[in-house]
């Protein structure tokens, strides 16, 4: 079985610490054989306001698509003011009601320049993720003071940090592998004995 894996950055602002976390957790998708990865940047989707018409809706719906064929999703986000970013919200909010998040298995990464991480945002990001129907992981990645753990040019200058990174990914094929693949394997014997 492919396991398809989205990539959501919450970032949109150019070099973002965000998106820096976010290449170290796909190299470690990518590190697993029958894995493909599939990343969203948000700033090229033009996102419309919930209730306000799409200037673009073939890019909405291609969007929603995507995540909807995947097995699992990995979304990151940067902390501010104490909850998530604006644009991780508003990809939420356009994938649907109900949303294509329902029944995925979704892993979560925050980042923060303060001391204590990104504590609330993640959490609130868990609930979010609940409340459409996704399964959050139980352990979300938390980066407290992430300028000082990556360089300009997106180097994690940390080991231990970066092997915490690495753990979005690992978590999260981890659960696929040993919850969601037998799941969809039992299915298929089932459906067959079904049809002999």
């Amino acid at each position: 079985m492919s396991i398809k894996i989205v990539t959501i950055c919450g970032s949109v602002r150019p070099g973002n610490y965000t998106a820096m976390a976010l290449e170290l957790a796909i190299d470690e998708l990518k590190k697993t054989p029958g894995v493909e990865v599939t990343p969203i940047r948000l700033e090229s989707l033009d996102l419309p306001l919930p209730g306000l018409e799409a200037k673009n809706p073939a890019a909405i719906e291609q969007f929603q698509q995507t995540v909807a064929s995947a097995t699992g999703v990995l979304l990151a986000s940067p902390e501010y003011h104490g909850g998530i970013s604006s644009p991780m919200k508003l990809a939420i909010d356009n994938l649907g009601f109900p949303s294509v998040l329902g029944d995925k298995p979704v892993s979560i990464l925050g980042v923060a320049a303060g001391v204590i991480g990104a504590i609330k945002s993640t959490e609130q990001l868990r609930a979010i993720c609940a409340h459409v129907g996704a399964m959050p992981l139980p352990l979300a990645v938390s980066i407290a003071r992430v300028q000082q753990v990556f360089d300009a040019e997106g180097h994690c200058l940390d080991a231990a940090t970066e092997k915490y990174i690495r753990r979005s990914a690992s978590n999260l094929i981890d659960y696929i592998n040993h919850a969601v693949c037998p799941k969809i394997s039992l299915e298929a014997i089932l459906r067959e004995r079904e049809a002999g």
